[in-house]
């Protein structure tokens, strides 16, 4: 395991410099602002792989003219509880929130809302949009296909998205449980930072183009696939790969986006699908009015007991005992908030290509 040097830098800073490379390609300046915001959200709560370290990627779309800067979001279908959202080929970063507002202010008008999204772009991490529900004591709801990266279950070939899937709780005196997942055994994100820390991967998490096993990322990069939630058919690899079945449902073949191995892709490194099935890739939103079901301090309430009967199990024996869905995440959000972000020389690098690209100052 090789050491890689880091530079910290403050989330006002990247965020400043993300909604500026947006607005270089015309994305006007509020939603390139909520761009900046969705990612550096990803960076603050730790999760690395889906925050600047992805911007570079958005970048290249967009110079490619393969991302619409300024799409006309339109809703296409709906009824009081739900609706179908056209994100016109958007920045996923811009649909997405959009997306999941009009869910949220459904729940709120008539105790649920459900929103199905085509024709979009990669989202971020799918814990912004639950954390966004939160702010409106709403449980939410997030999901999203995304490229070709995981094989089904005995699978020696890319066939799905790692398709994440992400719900909150708010509590009262605790802060909220919250969960986000990928339905692949890692993020592919997770990969590409191991990938550029010259890092193996844990057994399970890929394999090589030949369908077998690795923990070298390159061979998963370079034609192999991830695998599914619990890996192997003994772990419960089934399991991940229905999860994933049932997210790429939800946000595809609902709304009419591009399902399974047609998802278009998400980098320039990526295979373009031989054909398409629907219009981008696809999200979904849910949002759950609580007052609807049970009186909103009985339900928190009943969240804090649930958490501090978890937090009191008793510990398995070589660790530090029981986590609550969101802990790490939150703990490194209280950190990076303080201290700043640390970035990879590699991601520094890249962002430093775009400062030389565009001359927007990035040091």
């Amino acid at each position: 395991m090789s050491d890689v040097e880091t530079i910290v830098f403050s989330s006002e800073h990247l965020i400043e410099f993300s909604r500026r490379t947006f607005e270089y390609f015309g994305v006007p300046s509020a939603e390139a602002q909520l761009a900046a915001e969705v990612l550096a959200r990803s960076d603050l709560r730790g999760i690395e792989s889906h925050g600047v370290a992805r911007l570079h990627t958005y970048f290249d779309m967009l110079q490619l003219g393969r991302i619409n800067p300024n799409p006309n979001i339109q809703i296409v279908r709906e009824s009081p509880s739900t609706a179908t959202v056209d994100g016109d080929n958007g920045l996923g970063l811009v649909v997405g929130p959009k997306a999941n507002q009009i869910a949220m202010d459904k729940a709120d008008a008539v105790g649920t809302g459900w929103v199905s999204v085509c024709h979009t772009n990669h989202f971020g991490i799918a814990g912004y949009y639950v954390l966004e529900a939160l702010k409106r004591d709403l449980i939410g709801w997030a999901m999203t296909n995304s490229t070709k990266l995981v094989a089904p279950l005995w699978g020696g070939e890319r066939m799905l998205g790692t398709n994440p899937i992400a719900i909150a709780f708010p509590g009262k005196k605790h802060p909220p449980i919250v969960i986000d997942i990928a339905t692949s055994a890692c993020a592919f994100g997770k990969v590409e930072m191991a990938k550029r820390k010259e890092q193996d991967v844990p057994k399970g998490w890929i394999i090589d183009r030949n369908g077998a096993d690795s923990e070298n990322p390159h061979d998963m990069i370079n034609g192999g696939a991830l695998l599914p939630l619990g890996s192997f058919r003994e772990m419960g690899g089934h399991k991940g790969y229905c999860l994933a079945t049932m997210v790429d449902v939800l946000c595809c073949v609902l709304s009419g986006a591009n399902w399974g191995p047609f998802a278009p892709p998400f980098a320039l490194r990526q295979e373009i699908p031989k054909r398409s099935v629907g219009k981008g890739i696809g999200h979904f939103f849910g949002a759950m009015k609580i007052e609807a079901f049970i009186d909103i301090d009985d339900f928190k309430m009943q969240i804090d007991d649930w958490i501090d009967t978890f937090r009191a199990t008793t510990p398995q024996p070589g660790t530090q005992g029981v986590l609550i869905p969101g802990d790490p995440e939150r703990e490194a959000e209280q950190i990076r908030g303080q201290t700043g972000i640390p970035l990879v020389i590699p991601v520094v690098n890249e962002l430093r290509d775009i400062s030389k690209q565009t001359g927007i100052p990035f040091e």
